[in-house]
């Protein structure tokens, strides 16, 4: 196909679309797409065609699971969408959406006004003080309440919100919006899909709602500056166009929010909604890149086709018969066609060739993608998300995307021994298309872990590696890293004598074996006197008992923090050998360890929960079932901190019960904080266990 235009810096707006699932931000960005002819058909969720719904995945759950990035072009200005989940499990993607926006729009739904995911998402756009705007959207659904949800935002998230638009109507009844800017009232018409309306006056019924918002976003303006102030005491009125002016400044510098109204479902409001988006929304120009040079120094880059080039992969995925795709942010320079540049997170080479720009899961070839753009790029060598591409002979690096942590895991095996065959390639290659799930083999446990965010990324992630890797696994819950230890002072023999018709083995040792304290680790001393062991069959006895100890004697668990003492033994002058002595060191400290009151360890977690003081008491009862010891608790401003000692066999899918427990806004993290002695009636079951995996 021919190439697609190519826009230049000032010409692109990249807005991240961000909100709690559910609150219609695929079709929105569907509508604003449709809208500007940049695609051809309004697609539906229900029916899994939105344009943005681009994998099977999406299609069966009826949601948003990655970001995904379409572009709208209205009045010669490219608008890229970058349509995010709202899903918290998913928050990964969100969070690589906000480092590469120039602001974001935030959708609330005039029925539910600000939720969980709402506050979340807020606080990913504080981290970088991203300038923000809010649509409500469903004015057309049952018990819409635009007052009620500006009132939402106003307390929960911005102070400094403010209407731009008002709706003519509410529910089924919803069937216009007055621009506040110009005062003009805007009737869309029925039957549309691409969001016309007939301008007419304000109906009576709005007429004094609608002056004291008017009044209200011109005094917002004006206190914004201070000749335009002066102008307003002056005339009572600003101009449209300096109002628009004024109020791109504003948001730009985080002073306002501006409010919009919509359906996106029949469209309506859309129209207005991206007119404002070109005019409200900075372009990428207006901001200074910040990256690292070769000595970790800080640089300024201007976001110019100029300047250097820079670019960030912030998203890969890879499909069956395209190969690995990734999409890049251009900070600064410009990229054309069969560019060479180097990665420089990596040291390596990429050319850079069939530039295309993202259109949901098409792509749009281009000559070239200048200062501020997105694009995609096929089959790069060596490249993966977060890594820097630069100009050849530029030692430049940009801040990546800071992933947050997975806190769930779950064990995973191959449902056959194909699958099992292939299973560690199709989990690394997930890594690298979703830095938030990961997964590696220890050794320990025996069991391959993988880790994510949620149960619901976890399993979707599963689904992905069936669908693209033909890798089919069964899950289980992860095993836990116990350990053994013993509580008193014991002392015996360990003897290995073997005659096989030619030289014999002979190794004789008594091993005195004492409890250290935990954590202290394992200490070997020699008593040995007389020469009845000579020196150098010693540490033979040594690396026998530390190698016994692996296995350890209760339920198969590794045995630390005890000392041992080699106090006697004796030896052949011909038959004794390394060989003989360490199995013989082996011997004693299985004989003796099993006299020395052995015990079960179980590592114990630091839990630092945050969530909302209303959530406290069942918070509290939860961490008593799972016979947590609170260590404090510190109240932060309507939000409470608690710090609890509990084993971490007790935080299986805590992740998953602690957001359901405060509906998604309580969140914790864990430290190692060392063992402890397993209660006698788990150590039972544990030991129970231990036999029938040895069994099997």
């Amino acid at each position: 196909m021919a190439a697609a235009k190519s826009f230049k810096t000032e010409q692109i707006r990249n807005v991240v679309v961000l909100g709690h699932g559910g609150t219609g931000k695929t079709t929105l960005i569907d509508a604003v797409c449709f809208a500007a002819g940049t695609s051809r058909r309004r697609g539906r969720i229900a029916d899994g065609n939105a344009l943005t719904m681009t994998t099977p995945e999406e299609t069966a759950h009826g949601m948003s699971m990655q970001l995904t990035v379409a572009h709208a072009i209205w009045e010669g200005t490219k608008i890229n969408l970058l349509d995010t989940p709202g899903y918290m499990d998913f928050v990964g993607d969100a969070v690589a959406a906000v480092r590469v926006a120039d602001a974001a729009l935030v959708v609330v739904t005039a029925q539910s006004g600000v939720e969980v995911g709402t506050e979340m998402v807020w606080k990913l756009c504080d981290r970088r003080a991203l300038p923000r705007a809010v649509f409500v959207s469903m004015m057309d659904k049952q018990h819409a309440n635009f007052d009620k949800a500006f009132r939402d935002v106003k307390e929960a998230l911005a102070p400094s919100a403010v209407p731009v638009e008002l709706p003519i109507g509410e529910g089924a009844d919803f069937r216009g919006i007055v621009d506040l800017f110009t005062g003009k009232a805007r009737i869309f018409k029925e039957g549309t899909t691409s969001g016309e309306y007939d301008e007419a006056p304000v109906p009576d019924e709005i007429a004094d709602q609608v002056e004291e918002w008017s009044t209200e976003l011109m005094e917002t303006l004006a206190t914004t500056d201070e000749e335009l102030l002066d102008r307003y005491l002056e005339d009572g009125e600003i101009p449209p166009e300096e109002a628009i002016a004024a109020m791109a400044t504003a948001v730009a510098q985080g002073e306002v929010v501006p409010v919009f109204c919509g359906a996106a479902e029949p469209s309506f409001g859309v129209r207005n909604l991206t007119e404002k988006l070109v005019g409200l929304v900075p372009h990428p120009g207006q901001t200074e890149i910040e990256a690292t040079g070769p000595n970790g120094d800080a640089l300024s880059l201007r976001p110019a086709d100029d300047e250097i080039v820079a670019a960030l992969v912030f998203k890969t995925s890879a499909e069956p018969h395209v190969g690995e795709l990734s999409l890049f942010r251009v900070f600064s320079g410009m990229v054309a066609n069969g560019t060479d540049l180097t990665n420089t997170t990596r040291d390596a080479s990429e050319r850079f060739n069939h530039l295309a720009v993202p259109m949901a899961k098409e792509r749009v070839e281009v000559e070239a993608i200048h200062a501020g753009d997105i694009g995609v790029v096929a089959k790069l060598k060596s490249t993966h998300t977060n890594d820097t591409l630069a100009a050849q002979g530029a030692e430049v690096e940009l801040a990546g995307v800071a992933f947050p942590k997975p806190d769930i895991s779950v064990a995973v095996r191959g449902a056959a021994r194909a699958d099992e065959d292939k299973l560690g390639e199709a989990l690394s290659r997930l890594h690298q298309e979703d830095p938030t799930f990961y997964a590696e083999f220890n050794p320990e446990l025996r069991q391959t872990i993988a880790r994510g965010m949620g149960e619901l990324h976890l399993g979707v992630q599963f689904e992905r590696m069936k669908r693209k890797y033909g890798v089919s696994v069964e899950t289980e819950q992860p095993r836990i890293a116990y350990r053994e230890t013993i509580t008193a002072t014991a002392e015996g023999q360990g003897r290995f004598k073997k005659q096989t018709g030619g030289r014999g083995q002979f190794g004789d040792c008594w091993v005195r074996l004492r409890p250290r304290g935990r954590g202290e680790g394992y200490e070997f001393s020699n008593s040995i006197k007389g020469g009845v062991i000579p020196s150098k069959y010693v540490p033979s006895v040594n690396r026998g008992i530390q190698e016994a100890a692996t296995k350890g004697v209760v339920a198969g668990y590794p045995l630390v923090d005890f000392e041992a003492e080699c106090y006697d033994g004796s030896y052949h002058a011909v038959d004794s050998s390394d060989i003989a002595f360490k199995v013989a060191g082996s011997y004693a400290f299985r004989n003796v360890a099993e006299k020395a009151r052995p015990v079960i360890l179980e590592p114990i977690v630091e839990v630092t929960v945050t969530a909302p003081d209303e959530y406290l008491g069942d918070i509290m009862g939860d961490l008593n079932s799972r016979s947590a010891k609170v260590l404090g608790m510190e109240p932060r401003g309507g939000r409470t901190v608690i710090r609890a000692e509990v084993a971490q066999a007790e935080l299986y899918k805590y992740a998953s019960a602690l957001r359901s427990i405060t509906q998604g806004r309580g969140h914790h993290t864990r430290k190692h904080l060392g063992y402890d002695v397993v209660p006698p009636m788990r150590a039972a079951k544990i030991k129970e266990e231990a036999q029938e995996r040895e069994e099997a």
